[in-house]
Protein backbone atom coordinates (compact mmCIF):
# COMPACT_ATOMS: atom_id res chain seq x y z
CA UNK A 1 0.00 0.00 0.00
CA UNK A 2 1.34 3.24 -0.92
CA UNK A 3 0.88 6.38 1.89
CA UNK A 4 0.74 9.88 0.70
CA UNK A 5 4.02 10.76 1.13
CA UNK A 6 4.18 8.29 -2.39
CA UNK A 7 6.45 5.63 0.16
CA UNK A 8 5.45 1.71 -0.03
CA UNK A 9 3.81 0.69 3.09
CA UNK A 10 1.26 -1.99 4.18
CA UNK A 11 -1.20 -1.18 6.51
CA UNK A 12 -3.27 -4.09 5.95
CA UNK A 13 -3.53 -7.42 8.96
CA UNK A 14 -3.15 -10.09 6.14
CA UNK A 15 -2.15 -10.38 3.12
CA UNK A 16 -4.87 -9.60 0.21
CA UNK A 17 -7.31 -11.91 -0.64
CA UNK A 18 -8.17 -12.70 -4.24
CA UNK A 19 -12.30 -12.34 -4.89
CA UNK A 20 -13.40 -15.83 -6.67
CA UNK A 21 -10.15 -16.51 -8.07
CA UNK A 22 -9.67 -13.61 -10.02
CA UNK A 23 -6.65 -12.27 -9.88
CA UNK A 24 -7.40 -8.78 -10.97
CA UNK A 25 -9.38 -7.77 -7.98
CA UNK A 26 -8.13 -8.26 -3.90
CA UNK A 27 -9.64 -7.44 -0.77
CA UNK A 28 -7.60 -6.10 2.01
CA UNK A 29 -8.10 -5.70 5.94
CA UNK A 30 -6.93 -1.88 6.83
CA UNK A 31 -7.91 0.72 9.46
CA UNK A 32 -10.46 -2.17 10.67
CA UNK A 33 -12.18 -2.07 7.45
CA UNK A 34 -11.87 -3.90 4.00
CA UNK A 35 -11.42 -2.50 1.01
CA UNK A 36 -11.39 -3.88 -2.76
CA UNK A 37 -8.68 -2.90 -4.56
CA UNK A 38 -8.01 -3.46 -8.69
CA UNK A 39 -4.72 -4.92 -9.37
CA UNK A 40 -4.05 -2.59 -12.67
CA UNK A 41 -5.09 0.62 -10.87
CA UNK A 42 -2.69 -0.66 -7.87
CA UNK A 43 0.45 -0.87 -10.21
CA UNK A 44 0.44 2.92 -11.03
CA UNK A 45 2.85 4.39 -8.80
CA UNK A 46 1.45 7.81 -8.30
CA UNK A 47 -1.82 6.59 -7.49
CA UNK A 48 -4.33 6.04 -4.56
CA UNK A 49 -7.80 3.83 -5.37
CA UNK A 50 -10.24 1.77 -3.16
CA UNK A 51 -13.53 0.71 -3.54
CA UNK A 52 -15.07 0.29 -0.20
CA UNK A 53 -17.46 -2.64 1.20
CA UNK A 54 -19.60 -2.34 4.34
CA UNK A 55 -17.83 -4.37 6.66
CA UNK A 56 -16.86 -2.74 9.76
CA UNK A 57 -17.16 1.08 10.52
CA UNK A 58 -19.45 3.06 13.57
CA UNK A 59 -23.01 2.31 11.71
CA UNK A 60 -25.27 0.24 13.38
CA UNK A 61 -27.96 -2.10 10.98
CA UNK A 62 -29.73 -4.68 12.52
CA UNK A 63 -27.44 -4.56 15.68
CA UNK A 64 -24.82 -5.13 13.41
CA UNK A 65 -21.69 -2.43 12.65
CA UNK A 66 -21.94 -1.39 9.43
CA UNK A 67 -19.42 0.82 7.08
CA UNK A 68 -22.19 3.23 6.23
CA UNK A 69 -19.91 6.68 3.80
CA UNK A 70 -23.30 8.16 2.59
CA UNK A 71 -25.37 10.71 5.00
CA UNK A 72 -28.87 9.08 5.31
CA UNK A 73 -32.17 9.53 7.54
CA UNK A 74 -31.26 6.75 10.02
CA UNK A 75 -27.77 7.07 10.71
CA UNK A 76 -26.01 9.91 12.16
CA UNK A 77 -23.50 12.20 10.74
CA UNK A 78 -20.67 11.56 13.33
CA UNK A 79 -20.74 7.82 12.59
CA UNK A 80 -20.48 8.69 8.93
CA UNK A 81 -17.70 10.83 9.69
CA UNK A 82 -15.72 8.22 11.56
CA UNK A 83 -16.38 5.62 8.32
CA UNK A 84 -14.82 8.36 6.01
CA UNK A 85 -12.19 8.60 8.07
CA UNK A 86 -11.27 4.79 8.38
CA UNK A 87 -12.39 4.17 5.00
CA UNK A 88 -9.53 7.04 3.43
CA UNK A 89 -6.64 5.61 5.67
CA UNK A 90 -7.50 2.35 4.72
CA UNK A 91 -7.02 3.66 0.71
CA UNK A 92 -3.78 5.41 2.00
CA UNK A 93 -5.16 8.60 1.88
CA UNK A 94 -5.77 9.62 5.65
CA UNK A 95 -5.92 13.09 6.36
CA UNK A 96 -6.69 13.60 2.34
CA UNK A 97 -9.72 16.36 1.40
CA UNK A 98 -12.92 13.86 0.49
CA UNK A 99 -14.43 15.03 -3.17
CA UNK A 100 -17.70 14.35 -3.51
CA UNK A 101 -21.19 15.36 -5.41
CA UNK A 102 -24.55 15.27 -5.13
CA UNK A 103 -25.40 13.09 -7.36
CA UNK A 104 -28.94 12.54 -9.19
CA UNK A 105 -28.45 10.32 -12.17
CA UNK A 106 -27.36 12.19 -14.51
CA UNK A 107 -24.58 12.46 -17.19
CA UNK A 108 -23.43 15.98 -15.61
CA UNK A 109 -19.37 16.24 -15.07
CA UNK A 110 -17.69 18.09 -12.63
CA UNK A 111 -13.53 18.86 -12.53
CA UNK A 112 -12.25 19.32 -8.90
CA UNK A 113 -9.80 21.52 -7.70
CA UNK A 114 -10.81 22.03 -4.27
CA UNK A 115 -13.39 19.56 -2.71
CA UNK A 116 -16.60 20.50 -0.85
CA UNK A 117 -18.36 18.05 1.32
CA UNK A 118 -21.73 16.42 -0.33
CA UNK A 119 -23.58 18.32 2.68
CA UNK A 120 -22.94 21.34 2.14
CA UNK A 121 -24.84 23.64 0.52
CA UNK A 122 -22.04 25.09 -1.93
CA UNK A 123 -21.92 21.16 -3.01
CA UNK A 124 -22.06 20.26 -6.90
CA UNK A 125 -24.81 18.30 -8.30
CA UNK A 126 -23.06 15.88 -10.81
CA UNK A 127 -22.79 12.08 -11.54
CA UNK A 128 -18.89 12.68 -12.46
CA UNK A 129 -15.42 13.52 -10.97
CA UNK A 130 -12.47 14.45 -12.79
CA UNK A 131 -9.26 16.45 -11.45
CA UNK A 132 -5.16 16.60 -12.20
CA UNK A 133 -4.53 18.12 -8.83
CA UNK A 134 -2.72 16.02 -6.29
CA UNK A 135 -3.88 14.96 -3.04
CA UNK A 136 -7.51 15.07 -3.61
CA UNK A 137 -9.21 12.05 -3.10
CA UNK A 138 -12.29 11.96 -5.66
CA UNK A 139 -14.97 9.80 -4.66
CA UNK A 140 -18.80 8.47 -5.98
CA UNK A 141 -20.83 6.67 -3.99
CA UNK A 142 -23.03 3.68 -4.77
CA UNK A 143 -25.43 1.17 -3.38
CA UNK A 144 -26.13 -1.05 -6.75
CA UNK A 145 -24.96 1.16 -9.69
CA UNK A 146 -21.70 1.09 -11.57
CA UNK A 147 -18.46 2.47 -10.19
CA UNK A 148 -16.13 3.79 -12.35
CA UNK A 149 -12.75 4.70 -12.31
CA UNK A 150 -10.03 6.02 -14.64
CA UNK A 151 -6.85 6.68 -14.57
CA UNK A 152 -4.95 8.54 -17.34
CA UNK A 153 -1.24 7.18 -17.54
CA UNK A 154 0.60 9.85 -19.55
CA UNK A 155 -1.37 12.75 -17.96
CA UNK A 156 -1.75 11.86 -14.22
CA UNK A 157 -5.12 12.55 -14.28
CA UNK A 158 -8.30 10.38 -12.81
CA UNK A 159 -11.69 10.96 -12.62
CA UNK A 160 -14.88 8.92 -10.76
CA UNK A 161 -17.94 8.07 -12.13
CA UNK A 162 -21.28 7.07 -10.61
CA UNK A 163 -23.37 5.12 -13.69
CA UNK A 164 -26.73 4.20 -13.14
CA UNK A 165 -29.32 3.12 -15.82
CA UNK A 166 -30.05 6.83 -16.91
CA UNK A 167 -26.49 7.60 -16.37
CA UNK A 168 -25.20 4.95 -18.62
CA UNK A 169 -28.32 5.69 -21.42
CA UNK A 170 -27.01 9.48 -21.43
CA UNK A 171 -23.36 8.03 -22.23
CA UNK A 172 -21.85 9.23 -18.97
CA UNK A 173 -18.68 7.18 -19.19
CA UNK A 174 -17.37 8.19 -22.67
CA UNK A 175 -18.43 11.93 -21.79
CA UNK A 176 -16.26 11.97 -19.29
CA UNK A 177 -13.14 10.25 -21.20
CA UNK A 178 -13.91 13.35 -23.89
CA UNK A 179 -13.98 16.36 -20.94
CA UNK A 180 -10.77 14.42 -19.75
CA UNK A 181 -9.33 14.90 -23.27
CA UNK A 182 -10.16 18.96 -23.55
CA UNK A 183 -9.14 19.48 -19.97
CA UNK A 184 -5.70 17.32 -19.98
CA UNK A 185 -5.32 16.21 -23.05
CA UNK A 186 -6.50 12.44 -22.01
CA UNK A 187 -5.81 9.95 -25.01
CA UNK A 188 -8.21 6.91 -24.90
CA UNK A 189 -5.45 4.50 -25.69
CA UNK A 190 -3.67 6.18 -22.11
CA UNK A 191 -6.63 4.97 -19.59
CA UNK A 192 -6.85 2.16 -17.04
CA UNK A 193 -10.53 1.64 -16.13
CA UNK A 194 -11.86 -0.27 -13.46
CA UNK A 195 -15.87 -1.22 -12.60
CA UNK A 196 -16.35 -1.96 -9.22
CA UNK A 197 -19.17 -4.04 -7.89
CA UNK A 198 -22.54 -3.53 -8.89
CA UNK A 199 -26.15 -4.79 -9.21
CA UNK A 200 -25.78 -8.10 -11.92
CA UNK A 201 -27.89 -9.05 -14.94
CA UNK A 202 -28.24 -11.99 -12.34
CA UNK A 203 -30.77 -9.25 -10.06
CA UNK A 204 -31.14 -5.95 -12.62
CA UNK A 205 -34.90 -6.54 -13.75
CA UNK A 206 -35.88 -3.72 -15.68
CA UNK A 207 -39.33 -2.75 -17.31
CA UNK A 208 -40.08 -2.14 -21.43
CA UNK A 209 -39.15 1.56 -21.00
CA UNK A 210 -35.30 0.69 -19.83
CA UNK A 211 -35.02 -1.82 -23.28
CA UNK A 212 -37.08 0.61 -25.32
CA UNK A 213 -34.64 3.56 -24.58
CA UNK A 214 -31.73 1.18 -24.87
CA UNK A 215 -32.65 -0.16 -27.95
CA UNK A 216 -33.36 3.50 -29.35
CA UNK A 217 -29.53 4.27 -28.19
CA UNK A 218 -27.09 1.32 -28.47
CA UNK A 219 -26.53 -0.71 -31.35
CA UNK A 220 -25.58 -3.67 -28.96
CA UNK A 221 -27.90 -3.09 -26.35
CA UNK A 222 -29.41 -6.96 -27.29
CA UNK A 223 -25.82 -8.21 -25.80
CA UNK A 224 -26.41 -6.49 -22.75
CA UNK A 225 -30.21 -8.18 -21.58
CA UNK A 226 -31.86 -11.59 -20.86
CA UNK A 227 -35.10 -12.08 -21.35
CA UNK A 228 -37.82 -11.07 -24.04
CA UNK A 229 -35.32 -7.83 -24.60
CA UNK A 230 -36.36 -8.41 -28.66
CA UNK A 231 -40.30 -7.97 -28.12
CA UNK A 232 -40.20 -5.60 -25.25
CA UNK A 233 -37.91 -3.24 -27.28
CA UNK A 234 -39.96 -2.82 -30.28
CA UNK A 235 -42.99 -2.77 -27.82
CA UNK A 236 -44.86 -5.72 -28.59
CA UNK A 237 -46.79 -5.58 -25.46
CA UNK A 238 -48.77 -8.76 -24.99
CA UNK A 239 -52.02 -7.41 -24.24
CA UNK A 240 -52.21 -3.81 -25.63
CA UNK A 241 -55.96 -3.82 -24.79
CA UNK A 242 -56.39 -5.31 -21.42
CA UNK A 243 -59.69 -4.86 -21.42
CA UNK A 244 -60.66 -7.56 -24.36
CA UNK A 245 -58.95 -10.55 -22.33
CA UNK A 246 -61.46 -12.57 -20.19
CA UNK A 247 -59.24 -12.27 -16.76
CA UNK A 248 -61.21 -10.28 -13.81
CA UNK A 249 -60.01 -6.92 -12.63
CA UNK A 250 -56.71 -7.78 -11.09
CA UNK A 251 -55.89 -10.31 -12.37
CA UNK A 252 -54.12 -9.28 -15.51
CA UNK A 253 -50.44 -10.47 -15.48
CA UNK A 254 -47.97 -7.80 -15.13
CA UNK A 255 -45.96 -6.86 -18.69
CA UNK A 256 -43.01 -9.22 -19.15
CA UNK A 257 -39.51 -7.49 -17.61
CA UNK A 258 -35.49 -7.80 -18.44
CA UNK A 259 -32.43 -8.38 -16.50
CA UNK A 260 -30.26 -5.54 -17.81
CA UNK A 261 -26.14 -6.29 -17.33
CA UNK A 262 -24.63 -2.73 -16.52
CA UNK A 263 -21.04 -2.99 -16.34
CA UNK A 264 -21.14 -4.74 -19.81
CA UNK A 265 -22.99 -1.92 -20.83
CA UNK A 266 -20.29 1.07 -19.61
CA UNK A 267 -17.73 -1.43 -20.29
CA UNK A 268 -18.79 -1.21 -24.84
CA UNK A 269 -18.84 2.32 -24.19
CA UNK A 270 -15.26 2.69 -23.18
CA UNK A 271 -14.23 -0.07 -25.98
CA UNK A 272 -16.51 2.38 -28.33
CA UNK A 273 -14.18 5.63 -27.40
CA UNK A 274 -10.69 3.55 -27.92
CA UNK A 275 -9.80 2.24 -23.98
CA UNK A 276 -8.28 -1.26 -24.86
CA UNK A 277 -9.84 -4.25 -23.91
CA UNK A 278 -6.17 -5.14 -22.12
CA UNK A 279 -6.96 -2.06 -19.78
CA UNK A 280 -10.23 -2.36 -18.38
CA UNK A 281 -11.02 -4.73 -15.65
CA UNK A 282 -14.46 -5.37 -14.60
CA UNK A 283 -15.64 -6.56 -11.00
CA UNK A 284 -18.15 -9.47 -11.20
CA UNK A 285 -19.60 -8.84 -8.11
CA UNK A 286 -22.54 -8.53 -7.43
CA UNK A 287 -23.78 -6.26 -4.70
CA UNK A 288 -27.39 -7.82 -4.01
CA UNK A 289 -26.44 -10.95 -4.09
CA UNK A 290 -23.30 -10.34 -1.69
CA UNK A 291 -24.79 -9.33 1.50
CA UNK A 292 -22.26 -9.57 3.58
CA UNK A 293 -19.69 -7.86 1.68
CA UNK A 294 -22.04 -4.95 0.30
CA UNK A 295 -24.83 -2.68 0.50
CA UNK A 296 -27.65 -3.08 -1.89
CA UNK A 297 -30.91 -0.65 -2.66
CA UNK A 298 -32.98 -3.36 -4.45
CA UNK A 299 -32.33 -5.48 -1.28
CA UNK A 300 -32.36 -3.88 1.50
CA UNK A 301 -34.28 -0.40 -0.04
CA UNK A 302 -33.96 2.80 2.27
CA UNK A 303 -32.84 1.41 5.58
CA UNK A 304 -29.25 0.52 3.36
CA UNK A 305 -26.07 2.42 3.24
CA UNK A 306 -24.17 3.44 0.96
CA UNK A 307 -20.59 2.27 -0.79
CA UNK A 308 -17.79 4.77 -1.93
CA UNK A 309 -15.15 4.24 -5.04
CA UNK A 310 -12.41 6.86 -4.42
CA UNK A 311 -9.38 7.40 -6.34
CA UNK A 312 -6.45 9.96 -6.02
CA UNK A 313 -2.94 11.61 -7.31
CA UNK A 314 0.10 11.48 -5.13
CA UNK A 315 2.09 14.36 -4.99
CA UNK A 316 5.10 14.34 -7.20
CA UNK A 317 7.08 17.15 -8.59
CA UNK A 318 9.48 16.61 -11.51
CA UNK A 319 12.80 18.48 -11.95
CA UNK A 320 11.47 20.13 -15.06
CA UNK A 321 8.19 21.60 -12.73
CA UNK A 322 10.65 22.63 -9.78
CA UNK A 323 12.61 24.71 -12.15
CA UNK A 324 9.70 26.33 -13.70
CA UNK A 325 7.84 27.26 -10.41
CA UNK A 326 11.48 28.84 -9.76
CA UNK A 327 11.97 30.86 -12.44
CA UNK A 328 7.71 31.69 -12.00
CA UNK A 329 8.58 33.30 -8.23
CA UNK A 330 12.12 34.79 -9.62
CA UNK A 331 10.66 38.63 -10.72
CA UNK A 332 11.40 39.49 -14.16
CA UNK A 333 13.86 41.92 -15.23
CA UNK A 334 12.80 44.67 -17.22
CA UNK A 335 14.58 45.65 -20.48
CA UNK A 336 16.07 48.66 -20.49
CA UNK A 337 17.26 49.91 -24.19
CA UNK A 338 20.73 51.19 -24.20
CA UNK A 339 21.70 54.84 -25.58
CA UNK A 340 22.64 55.02 -29.21
CA UNK A 341 26.39 55.08 -29.56
CA UNK A 342 27.92 58.22 -31.95
CA UNK A 343 29.48 56.72 -34.98
CA UNK A 344 32.38 59.08 -36.17
CA UNK A 345 31.92 59.58 -39.67
CA UNK A 346 34.87 57.49 -41.66
CA UNK A 347 36.97 59.59 -43.32
CA UNK A 348 37.24 58.39 -47.34
CA UNK A 349 41.12 58.76 -48.76
CA UNK A 350 41.61 61.52 -51.23
CA UNK A 351 40.63 60.05 -54.75
CA UNK A 352 44.23 61.04 -56.87
CA UNK A 353 43.38 63.36 -60.22
CA UNK A 354 43.72 62.04 -63.21
CA UNK A 355 45.98 63.01 -65.80
CA UNK A 356 43.65 64.54 -67.87
CA UNK A 357 42.39 66.95 -64.66
CA UNK A 358 46.00 67.84 -64.62
CA UNK A 359 46.56 68.16 -68.24
CA UNK A 360 43.42 71.06 -68.48
CA UNK A 361 44.21 72.80 -65.15
CA UNK A 362 48.37 73.24 -65.80
CA UNK A 363 49.12 76.97 -67.64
Amino acid sequence: MRSSSGATTRTSSRAPAHCAGDSAWSLRNAAGVRVLEAAPLSEIPWLLHAFSTRVGGASKIDGKSALNLGYTDWDSRAAVAENRAKFTTASGARGWPLATLRQFHSDLIRTASAPAPDDAPEALRGDALLTSASHILLAVQIADCVPILLADTKHRAVAAIHAGWRGTLARIAQKTLGRMRMAFGTRPRDVVAALGPAIGRCCYEVGPEVATAFAGQFPAAAEWFDGPFERLAWGEEPNPLPWLTMMPPGHVPPPPRVQLDLRAANRWQLLNAGVPASQITVSELCTRCNAELFFSYRREREKTGRLMAVIGILAKETPYASALKARKKTPAKRATRSKPVARTPRKRPARASSARTRTLSSP
